[in-house]
Parts: structure tokens; C-alpha cells; sequence
């Protein structure tokens, strides 16, 4: 027997793939929606694809037609799109929509968005619960129109019952910014050593798709508004990360660690730098929707190992990973300043 019909938009993205999947096991009718309306190649034929763009004008109202059970969306943003789904509310029954752990601030005024100012690093407590407080909801940045969108889609509520899910750094196949390329290309480049900022102590929790895909098909079986984090169930420092991918790829590289923040020239820093843990707490989940995690980060790590190394295979690493370029730029591989630094640290000690 059919649970209902799902409607998931941004399906071709990484937490959308897994979504899809994980639904259809679980008995639900899934329209996977996206740009170019793909289809992966591990679903079923019983998924039905929808090519959309969600931001054309009454596009997304005409293609749900009489509506769906739940909507889980993927790649909502802003004002925008909260009015977009409050918009459909008497044709969604209810909704998933995930957010983000950045917007989260510290209480003093520090978060996400002040990371590159002086003094700008949050100090959360270990672990953030929900209660943490957010950022003030805006258009100018990421987090802020993600609590834009989070406080406009809550204040629906009575209409629209939403679960929204604050994911940390999402990992797993289909990462268009893995940062386990960091590690990954190193190794495959014969690097012997690494450089880790911080004395390889950050700690940035990730969540595997596979982990936000199971919060999500929890959260349709249990409509209600409410916020949730998105975590898997550990927070490994880099230093183990780096370590974790060294023994999917049978490699041994010396780490060394560097007291304090990166170097000017970006020496040391990695897509999980931070100076201040940031580990979300997973209780709410656990105990509103009886979340149990699929995976855990090291034992996910050799498909996602796999996965990376395939789209390097004959490419340039910024062709394989253009978002990465943007999101990181071209320093996390600056070899020759890594190893100025290096010779300098070796004539130190």
C-alpha cells in the first residue's frame, strides 16, 4: 500500500538522489524534480521525473496539479520561496525543506558570516542544540536567507506544517564541493605530507546525504513544524578525516600540525578549518522522530573516496570540481607554497 505522493524538488542534487531512493523504499509515489529532469541511475522506473525551474513564475504550480502528501525541497532560499510553497499550502500536506547549521550565532554577534573578520570565529557551546541563537533573517547572504526562510515558512505553520533541517557539511557520492578532495587529491599526487592549521583540532560536523535522506523520510511520516539538526553521529577533527582517507587509499602521510590559524599564504587551511568546534546536537531528532543514523562518517567514507577519485580520473581537478573553485578557490593545492612553509618549519625544529 502506497504511503502517498512525494514531491521532491532538487532531486538530482546529492541529499536529493539519496532522498528519492530512500522514499520509494518506504512506499511512497515520488516525482523527482529538477532543471534538466534526470534520472539516477539507481532508481526505479517507478520514479516519475519532472524537468522544473522552480523560479519561473507559476511553473511549480502547474506541475503539481492536485498536490502531493509531502513536498521535500532541497534548494529553497528566501522570502522567495517561502512564499512560493506557503503559496500552495492547501495542495501540499505537509513539507521537509532543509536549511543549514549557518545560522547559527554564537550569542555575541559571531557566526558563519564573520568568520574572515578579526575576532569573527563563533563560540558555540559543545554541541548546538536548536535553542542556539540564528543570525537575523535577510537576503545578503546564505545563512541569513536561509532563517529568512526558515522564520516565514514556522510562521505558516497552521497551514503548512514544515520540518526543517539544519544540515552540517554534507558529504557522501554526488558532492558537487567534496572536501574530501582536500585529502583525496593529495594523496593521488604523491603528497608525503600535509599541513593541518590548528593543530588539526577542527571540528566541523559533517552529515552524510544518506543520514539527511532517513531525517527526511522520518519527518514525512511524522508531519509537524519544528526544527531540526542534521548530523551524523560523530564530529571527527581533520587530523582524523585526513587519517580515515589515508587508510581507504592504503596511504601513509605524515601530518604536520601547525599551532594557530593558516598561514597567509592559505598554508594549512582545509574546507573544515575552524578555530572553535562546530558539533551539532542530534537529541531533538532522536527523541521527536525516533531518528536513528544509516551511517557513520568513516564507514561511509570509502564510496565517497571511490566516487571523487573517479571524477578526477584524466581531468583537471577544477574541471571535475568547478563549485569547488568557487567555494574554495585554487589554494587548497598551492604545492609550492606548502612547501616554502614546510622547509621552514624543518629549519625550525
Amino acid at each position: 500500500m502506497s504511503r502517498g505522493q512525494a514531491w521532491v524538488l532538487g532531486a538530482a542534487g546529492q541529499i536529493g538522489r539519496a532522498t528519492v531512493r530512500s522514499l520509494v523504499a518506504d512506499g511512497w509515489e515520488v516525482t523527482a524534480v529538477s532543471r534538466g529532469g534526470g534520472r539516477d541511475q539507481e532508481w526505479g522506473g517507478e520514479v516519475r521525473t519532472v524537468a522544473l525551474d522552480r523560479d519561473e513564475d507559476g511553473t511549480l504550480a502547474a506541475a503539481l496539479g492536485p498536490g502531493c502528501d509531502v513536498l521535500v525541497d532541497m534548494v529553497a532560499y528566501g522570502r522567495q520561496h517561502a512564499r512560493q510553497l506557503t503559496g500552495l499550502a492547501d495542495r501540499i500536506g505537509s513539507a521537509v525543506v532543509v536549511s543549514s547549521g549557518a545560522v547559527y550565532e554564537d550569542g555575541q554577534g559571531r557566526s558563519f558570516d564573520t568568520l574572515a573578520e578579526p575576532d569573527g570565529s563563533p563560540r558555540y557551546p559543545v554541541p548546538i542544540p536548536e535553542s542556539q541563537p540564528t543570525v537575523a533573517p535577510g537576503e545578503d547572504t546564505y545563512a541569513t536567507r536561509k532563517i529568512r526562510l526558515e522564520r516565514d515558512l514556522l510562521a505558516a505553520g497552521g497551514t503548512l506544517p514544515v520540518t526543517l533541517l539544519r544540515a552540517g557539511a554534507v558529504h557522501g557520492p554526488h558532492c558537487r564541493s567534496p572536501r574530501e578532495l582536500y585529502f583525496v587529491k593529495r594523496a593521488l599526487d604523491g603528497r608525503t605530507r600535509r599541513v593541518l592549521a590548528y593543530e588539526g583540532k577542527s571540528r566541523f560536523h559533517p552529515v552524510h546525504a544518506a543520514n539527511v535522506a532517513e531525517l527526511i523520510r522520518l519527518a514525512a511520516l511524522r508531519p509537524g513544524s519544528r526544527v531540526l539538526n542534521a548530523a551524523d553521529p560523530q564530529a571527527p577533527t581533520v587530523a582524523e578525516i585526513g587519517e580515515a582517507v589515508d587508510a581507504v587509499l592504503g596511504r601513509s602521510t605524515e601530518t604536520v600540525l601547525m599551532p594557530g590559524a593558516p598561514s597567509d599564504e592559505g598554508v594549512g587551511s582545509t574546507p573544515w578549518s575552524v578555530p572553535l568546534p562546530i558539533v551539532y546536537d542530534m537529541t531533538a531528532a532522536e527523541r521527536e522522530l525516533g531518528y536513528r543514523p544509516v551511517t557513520g562518517y568513516a564507514e561511509s567514507l570509502p564510496e565517497t573516496v571511490a566516487w571523487i577519485t573517479a571524477q578526477l580520473a584524466g581531468r583537471d581537478w577544477q574541471d571535475a570540481y568547478p563549485a569547488m573553485v568557487r567555494s574554495y578557490g585554487t589554494g587548497l593545492f598551492d604545492y609550492t607554497a606548502e612547501d616554502a612553509w614546510l622547509r621552514e618549519h624543518d629549519r625550525a625544529v
